[in-house]
């Protein structure tokens, strides 16, 4: 007779291989950003994101929430997918709660802890018409830009954070 747990199945790896290699990035983060744009006027917020992965599938999902540094109050939330490619290309689509969506191309630099996006489509939008967002991870901190043009302005940083890992 066998003892129990014997025949254990095999577990799977930790991450899937095409994930592997922005691991440095999964995990839950929560710190503090500031925002601007020559539209509207400066301001400060929390941030919430979460880069999850199941092992058998080649892809992240993101989950991303904000909230009015003073207050606590509920700002801006979206959410995607962000699906690296062996090339070291990632491929990216975000819906955000004011109903824009966006999907993005880029590359990533596992080495250097880098991943670097820029909008191919801003749909349901009729003001922006670009988005680039920059990451990187360092000393144990994920910091990032995103940078953004209208109609009547052109590309400039909008907002930048920095996070830790909880």
């Amino acid at each position: 007779m066998e003892a129990a747990g014997a025949a254990t199945p095999p577990q799977p790896p930790a991450t899937h291989p095409v994930v592997a290699p922005l691991a440095f990035l999964l995990g839950k983060w929560r710190g503090e950003g500031e925002g601007s744009f020559p539209t509207i006027s400066s301001f400060r917020y929390g941030e919430e994101l979460l880069f999850s992965h199941h092992p058998s599938k080649p892809v992240i999902s993101y989950t991303q929430k904000t909230w009015k540094a003073a207050s606590g109050e509920p700002m801006h939330a979206e959410s995607g997918y962000w699906r690296p490619r062996p090339d070291g290309t990632l491929e990216v689509v975000i819906s955000q709660s004011t109903g824009l969506a966006e999907v993005q191309k880029g590359s990533y630099d596992a080495e250097k802890k880098t991943v670097t996006l820029q909008s191919e489509l801003v749909g349901n939008a009729s003001k922006v018409k670009q988005i680039t967002r920059a990451f990187q991870v360092a000393d144990g901190e994920l910091s990032y830009v995103v940078q953004m043009a209208t109609i009547t302005t052109s590309l400039q940083p909008h907002l930048k954070a920095l996070l830790k890992k909880i």
